[in-house]
């Protein structure tokens, strides 16, 4: 996922989108991952387990689970596993048109 999410990030530039990760693994994976995948945005420690408190407080059940959330804070979509690359741009392309819109 992580070369998409590289795409997304790049494509989305200048416009109402933010990628935020949580990533359940040791600290020093997690290191080791961000350099690996050139990634560029934020990426939170869980605790180094999938039990974390934000993976708790979130109800994740599998990896990934992907939360799509609008400019007011609300969940649009969950997905647990991806919904593959076109149909995660899709939803995103709505939200992002309709953030904008409220500008």
């Amino acid at each position: 996922m992580y070369p998409h999410e590289r795409s997304l990030v790049k494509k989305m530039e200048g416009r109402p989108f933010v990628l935020l990760g949580i990533n359940s693994d040791s600290r020093q994976r997690l290191k080791e991952v961000i350099t690996k995948e050139k990634m560029t945005w934020r990426s939170w420690f869980d605790g180094g387990s999938t039990g974390g408190p934000i993976a708790t407080e979130w109800a994740v059940q599998g990896w990934p689970t992907l939360c799509l959330i609008d400019q007011n804070g609300v969940i649009r979509q969950r997905y647990l596993g991806s919904p593959g690359d076109e149909q995660l741009d899709d939803a995103i392309e709505q939200l992002v048109k309709a953030a904008e819109k409220t500008r």
